[in-house]
């Protein structure tokens, strides 16, 4: 509360979401939640780092690296100038939007991860945006929630792994009630970006395409396609794109290359200082009781099958909004989530695809998530600017809701 007061509301009040820094927000927010902690303060202190430093939170730190090296020196080398010289030539016009939608849709359905998908398309639609007078942040947008329909329904998507683990039901099964829910959401969204998409078409002086230039995105894109981790996904492109600059002569030495990875590493200070003082808030939120706290109060005057999974729905919906981590919220709140399936007689398919499908709304819509900082970060835009525009989201989150509400599909609930 205290971070939102802070932050969303003087930003509001200000009328500029860039007069209070997100860092400092956090800080304050960190420093209050260690200050009202109980225990010796170099205890509170340890609490708080531990959240920090976890595996998880150091794993997305590291990527956030690679992906600043690349993406800066993939800049310097000239990749992103022909990758959207390419993009612009081979999309029809008026469809920019549409076809960058699809592009995320797929490679997520492909790679199981929006981090991957975003590290790999972000720096693409914001060279698009820039040539065709779009708005940078709507085109981010559209390449996050189209991460998104990947991260809910693919086979290889680690939410979908540990949905269908904790209810205790196949990936099959889970995907086929997935699909009946949030496909015609996407259909909904696809149809918005073809509309409003009409203003914004292809400049007609295209800049010429240098394929050599194209590869590295080409070689990341696959490689994530075919399974690759994206630590060495990223590691390989960073190689690539020296290898093409210094023979080329976009990089006149090794040093020109180091110092344009080096600008794309400080580049990503930010970003990784928000990473781990949102980690360290919300150990110290769990180390004294926050989350218990919620999943007592959602479960107290459970009656119907509605009411069942509307608390499914709620209980993995707060938990990720006090992790900024789906996959950990749904590991947090999956066993409780089974044992009220069990308890009102949910079909456990429909259960797997609740959990999923409510956290990643609030994972695609929340700006200190590990996907919109990495977009905004690659962008270099305000992560509350892209908010706005993210409507496979808020799509999905309504699709799950009257899925709930109609008792939809009829056959799983």
């Amino acid at each position: 509360m205290v971070f939102v007061a802070l932050y969303l509301v003087t930003s509001i009040v200000a009328g500029d979401f860039y007069r209070v820094p997100i860092t400092v927000a956090f800080m304050v927010a960190s420093i209050y939640a260690i200050t009202i902690s109980r225990g010796p303060l170099r205890q509170r202190i340890d609490v708080f780092s531990r959240g920090a430093g976890t595996s998880q939170m150091m794993l997305m730190i590291w990527i956030f690296v690679l992906a600043g090296a690349f993406a800066h020196s993939a800049k310097v080398m000239g990749a992103i100038d022909s990758t959207v010289n390419l993009t612009l030539s081979l999309l029809p016009s008026q469809m920019i939007l549409a076809g960058l939608f699809l592009a995320a849709c797929f490679i997520s359905l492909s790679i199981g991860t929006s981090v991957g998908t975003i590290v790999a398309l972000t720096p693409i639609a914001a060279g698009v945006a820039e040539h065709t007078e779009a708005s940078v942040p709507l085109m981010i947008a559209v390449v996050v929630g189209g991460s998104f329909f990947g991260d809910n329904l693919s086979f290889i998507s680690d939410t979908t792994i540990i949905a269908t683990q904790t209810q205790g039901c196949k990936l099959s099964d889970k995907f086929r009630v997935n699909s009946f829910i949030v496909i015609p959401a996407a259909a909904v969204v696809l149809a918005i970006y073809l509309i409003i998409g009409q203003g914004i078409s292809s400049p007609s002086n295209v800049g010429e395409v240098d394929f050599w230039k194209v590869l590295p995105y080409v070689v990341v894109l696959i490689t994530a396609i075919f399974g690759l981790n994206v630590m060495a996904v990223l590691t390989l492109g960073i190689v690539l794109t020296g290898a093409l600059g210094l023979a080329d002569g976009s990089f006149t030495n090794a040093y020109d290359w180091f110092g344009a990875m080096g600008q794309g590493i400080v580049g990503m200070g930010e970003l990784i200082i928000i990473t781990m003082m949102a980690g360290g808030l919300l150990e110290v939120i769990k180390h004294n009781g926050g989350i218990d706290f919620i999943i007592d109060r959602l479960t107290r005057h459970i009656n119907s099958k509605r009411g069942a999974e509307l608390s499914i729905a709620a209980l993995v919906s707060i938990v990720n909004l006090c992790t900024a981590n789906n996959t950990v919220s749904i590991i947090t709140v999956g066993g409780l989530a089974r044992q009220i399936g069990e308890k009102y007689s949910l079909d456990a398919r429909k259960c797997a695809s609740l959990l999923d499908t409510f956290s990643c709304t609030v994972q695609g819509l929340i700006p200190y998530g590990a996907q919109i900082l990495m977009a905004a970060g690659l962008a270099a835009v305000n992560p509350i600017e892209i908010v706005p525009h993210l409507f496979y989201p808020v799509a999905i989150g309504l699709a799950a809701l009257l899925s709930i509400w109609l008792r939809y599909p009829r056959r799983y609930s």
